[in-house]
């Protein structure tokens, strides 16, 4: 989420006039969809032109395909017995990444679950419509669960004061850190990453060609980033950065070959990172700006 911004600032950028999501083949369906339904009814902040930027569905490798925006990632898994999600994007944009499952060839009512990175409104906000509209059952981590529950931050949220909510979600299973999701030919690992949330979780799961397979991981926001005011060296941010040591190291050691991340830039690169040692430097550029948050703040910045 957008690093500094009031809560009136916030609150100046809703609007009920839905924004440019898809080309204009769809733009009549999917905006008269958002217009009357408050499930996609837009959270027009400041950067949802970028977020919600327009591109084609695409393939990734093997079972896989990203089916998000220029600044918001989605991801689309086949398992051969039913289809995964991976986050939700903005409201508004459910009904252009259900085109965009669609365009692939692929029948959105075949996704079985959605899986939740963070009870944030720019990856969360699109779930309760995504799931009413496929029957899909959301995923999420118990703290993640609780946020997606309410349609809003934690009150342990560094960005709890932008203020504002989303749609909530009413179907739920809630998985722990390790458990495996398994359905058709595919597992699907949870892997905690708190911080950015105490509540973020990340997926990981293998896809093949072949005899080639690589490991996927979509990576939850790191950004040490929150509301004005807020201290990551007072008392109630020692959880937070401790959080952020443990996902450091669980991502330092977890298998990578490619890498997604929930805003698409803090990859590295492109859509999507196949570098090798991409998860790596996702860790290092996150450890830097904790240390130089830390620092200033130390210093009285």
């Amino acid at each position: 989420m957008i690093a500094m911004m009031t809560i009136a600032a916030w609150l100046a950028g809703v609007s009920h006039v839905p924004l440019p999501l898809v080309d204009e083949t769809n733009a009549q369906v999917v905006a008269g969809a958002v217009a009357d339904d408050p499930l996609t009814r837009p959270l027009a902040v400041e950067r949802a032109k970028e977020w919600l930027a327009p591109l084609p569905p695409e393939k990734l490798f093997g079972n896989s395909y990203l089916v998000g925006f220029g600044g918001l990632s989605v991801a689309l898994i086949d398992t051969g017995d039913g289809l995964v999600l991976v986050d939700g994007a903005l409201p508004q944009a459910a009904p252009a990444i259900l085109a965009n499952v669609r365009t692939l060839g692929f029948d959105p009512k075949d996704i079985k679950f959605i899986l939740s990175t963070e009870p944030h409104w720019d990856h969360a906000g699109g779930l309760a419509a995504l799931a009413r509209d496929t029957g899909a059952t959301v995923v999420a981590s118990a703290r993640g669960a609780e946020g997606l529950r309410s349609g809003r931050h934690a009150k342990d949220d560094p960005q709890l004061g932008y203020g504002g909510s989303w749609p909530a979600v009413t179907r739920l299973r809630v998985v722990k850190d390790g458990e495996v999701l398994k359905l058709g030919k595919t597992a699907i690992t949870a892997v905690a990453t708190p911080g950015h949330t105490m509540g973020s979780m990340s997926w990981r799961w293998q896809a093949c060609e072949g005899t080639a397979c690589k490991t996927i991981v979509f990576a939850s926001s790191l950004n040490p980033v929150s509301a004005d005011g807020y201290r990551f060296t007072s008392k109630a941010g020692a959880p937070i950065v401790k959080g952020f040591e443990q996902s450091y190291r669980k991502m330092d050691a977890t298998p990578c070959d490619v890498l997604i991340s929930a805003h698409p830039d803090n990859a590295g690169t492109g859509r999507f990172n196949d570098k090798p040692g991409a998860c790596r430097a996702y860790v290092d550029r996150s450890r830097k700006k904790l240390e130089t948050r830390l620092s200033e703040e130390r210093a009285g910045k």
